[in-house]
This record gives C-alpha cells, structure tokens and sequence, in this order.
C-alpha cells in the first residue's frame, strides 16, 4: 500500500449526465493512486483535483438543474483552478447561448453559440443527412494539446447531437469533424478542455482522452 495521498476527479451529478458510465470507463483507465467520485456536493467539488462536466438531453434542462442544485458557482470555480473537462451537452452548457429550446443562456465560459443542424440538413452533394448525428466520426485536432497525446489525428470518436457549437475566437477550436458542414467538436482555453463526442462510447482513443485528462495538469 502507499502513503500517497490520492487524486481525486469529481463527475459532477446534477442529474443530467450518463455518470455511470463516464466513472466507470474513467475508473478503467485511472492508476490506484486516482480516486473517481460521483459528486452533488459543492465542498467535495470544490476539493477535488480535476473536474468533469458530463451531459445528455436538452440544454435548458442542464443549466435549469445546475441552477436548481446549486452547483453553478462551484463549476466556475473549477473552471477557474483546475484541470476540468466538460463532455457531449457539457460543452454547450459552456457557451454564451445555445438556440435549442427557443434560446437559453448558457455558462459563458467560451463565447459563442450553439446552433441546431437543421431538419433539412443536407450532405455537400445535396442528399438529406440524419439528424440528431449519431454514430462515429473522424475528429481532426486543430491544436497540439494533452488532452491528444497518443491519439492519431483523424481517429473516430462516437457522437450523439443535434446542435454543435460555433465559438466566437476560432484559437480556442481544439478539434473539428465534418457533416455536411465542418464544425467544432472540442474546444480549449487555458484549463478547460470540452468535447461535443462521448469519450466513454469511444473504445481505445476515448478511454486514451480520459486517461490523459487524469494525467493532465491543467496547461496547455
């Protein structure tokens, strides 16, 4: 047994994410020095050494119940500290607005937009695309960044999504796919790494992503 004191990331439970999942595929990659919690506490949060921003469903139901918990200070905080990684509805809920249910405001950490495909959204050659995208698709990494290492450029990652987010200061795009457009799909500032794919759904390369967010300090 060690003595060392363990790191802990704290899933944030707010009740809009697939948190099981996400601690569980974030436990398959951690060493025995890492501790992976489940958390609606603030105090626990705000200890923690990473944090993680999950999310699935609609964006006004995800900052309503970040409101309704009470955890919004706590996550602009992370925010602010320590390495944090928001995933699927995570990083919409990190723009200034989305479009989705009439229009809702959003954490504002990355200014921008989030903005629905379209119902008729078509393929270059003009043939109707599904929409929500669902499925795999190629990730291009615009930047060098950690969250990356040991990943190839171009890998496929899983995606479920009907809004994809546009960022105003196009330097913080980490990563883009095309589907029938060629749009943001991972963003970065300073500490705060966000991916619109679901790393857990993602095999090899997104339980590689996870373990370099474990191992990640927070620069870029």
């Amino acid at each position: 047994m060690t003595n060392k004191q363990k790191s802990v990331v704290a899933v944030i439970d707010y009740g809009m994410g697939n948190l099981h999942s996400v601690a569980k595929a974030l436990e398959h990659v951690a060493d025995e020095n890492t501790q992976i919690i489940i958390t609606s506490d603030p105090a626990t949060i705000d200890a923690a050494d990473r944090v993680l921003l999950p999310g699935v469903g609609a964006i006004r139901d995800c900052i309503g119940e970040m409101h309704n918990t009470g955890l919004i200070p706590s996550i602009r905080k992370a925010m602010a500290e320590k390495p944090f990684l928001a995933i699927c509805v995570g990083i919409q809920s990190l723009m200034s607005h989305s479009e989705e249910n009439d229009g809702v405001d959003c954490l504002n950490h990355f200014q921008g937009t989030a903005l629905f495909f379209g119902e008729a959204h078509k393929d270059y050659d003009g043939s109707k695309l599904k929409v929500p995208h669902i499925g795999w698709n190629q990730v291009s990494q615009a930047i060098k960044h950690p969250l990356w290492k040991d990943i190839p450029d171009n890998e496929r990652f899983y995606f479920v999504h009907s809004f994809y987010v546009v960022p105003e200061n196009k330097n913080e795009v980490a990563g883009t796919c095309d589907y029938g457009l060629n749009f943001c799909v991972a963003l970065a500032k300073d500490n705060v790494f966000a991916v619109q794919f679901h790393p857990e759904k993602s095999h090899k390369y997104g339980l590689q992503l996870y373990k370099n967010f474990i191992n990640w300090d927070g620069k870029p």
